[in-house]
């Protein structure tokens, strides 16, 4: 049997958000629950406080991990990519979604500032590139925010096989996904310079389950976190993971769950 890939992504809920009942000290405890139900040789999260950062190293034991800022303001949040210890980070980056990438910053319209975590795997003779997100809300940033991605994902040694995955507050009917998945003339850098890159997949078939509920487990949100690969890899399992832990929910999304196969 060819080995598979399995990769997890979630939008965990920043620890300082005022939740109520569903704040981080009363849910902390169900994310070892749920990453134990869905083992995986990688885990993507967003939105996470650098506290929380500490807790997801406890709970993945047998993990490593990069994206995390140092140093930084406490408030901030990171992308952080876990990788089993079967795996070797060879290569990694860091940058934020602005027009000045490798220094704190943001463009002129977006909320926060965003940005991308990326690295280079490797497990005997095989290499993937994960890369792992969070945008914006503004649709001119977000696309902005795709083709800055594309571009840096350009200068890597190796560019595939590749998974992207993240919180990208947008939906697939949007220009950013249209970027990602070549259904847009705008998959370049701006000015002339097109990129030469094959183009990404959804691992997901429409019609598209939601991944944002607010804690409530209705799926009447929009499915706004993706999972989107491309090279000699493709998806069999998958899932939207809707369990519910001792009456509650892990985070204020639905973590996404997908097991690749190698071709």
């Amino acid at each position: 049997m060819t080995p598979s890939l399995t990769v997890f992504s979630l939008n965990l809920r920043f620890g300082l958000a005022d939740d109520g009942p569903n704040r981080w000290d009363y849910r902390k405890h169900l994310i070892p629950q749920l990453l134990n139900r869905y083992p995986a040789d990688f885990y993507s999260f967003q939105e996470v406080n650098d506290f929380q950062v500490r807790a997801l190293v406890n709970m993945l034991p047998g993990y490593r991990f990069i994206g995390q800022r140092q140093p930084a303001p406490a408030y901030w949040q990171n992308n952080i990519i876990f990788y089993h210890q079967d795996w070797s980070c060879i290569e990694r980056h860091h940058f934020y979604l602005s027009p000045t990438p490798d220094i704190p910053s943001k463009f002129d319209d977006s909320r926060w500032p965003r940005q991308c975590t990326m690295g280079i795997f490797q497990q005997a003779d095989r290499f993937l590139v994960c890369i792992n997100t969070h945008f914006d809300f503004d649709e001119t940033v977000q696309n902005k925010s795709a083709r800055l991605i594309l571009s840096r994902l350009s200068r890597l040694p190796i560019t595939e096989p590749a998974v992207m995955m993240g919180d990208f507050n947008a939906t697939p009917d949007d220009g950013c996904y249209r970027i990602f998945t070549g259904t847009s003339h705008q998959t370049h850098t701006g000015g002339n310079d097109k990129l030469d890159l094959p183009l990404f997949k959804d691992a997901y078939d429409r019609p598209f389950s939601s991944t944002h509920h607010g804690f409530t487990g209705r799926a009447a949100g929009a499915h706004i976190d993706w999972m989107l690969y491309r090279g000699k890899i493709e998806p069999g399992e998958r899932m939207v993971i809707d369990d519910v832990f001792d009456g509650r929910y892990p985070s204020d999304h639905f973590p996404l769950f997908v097991r690749f196969h190698w071709v």
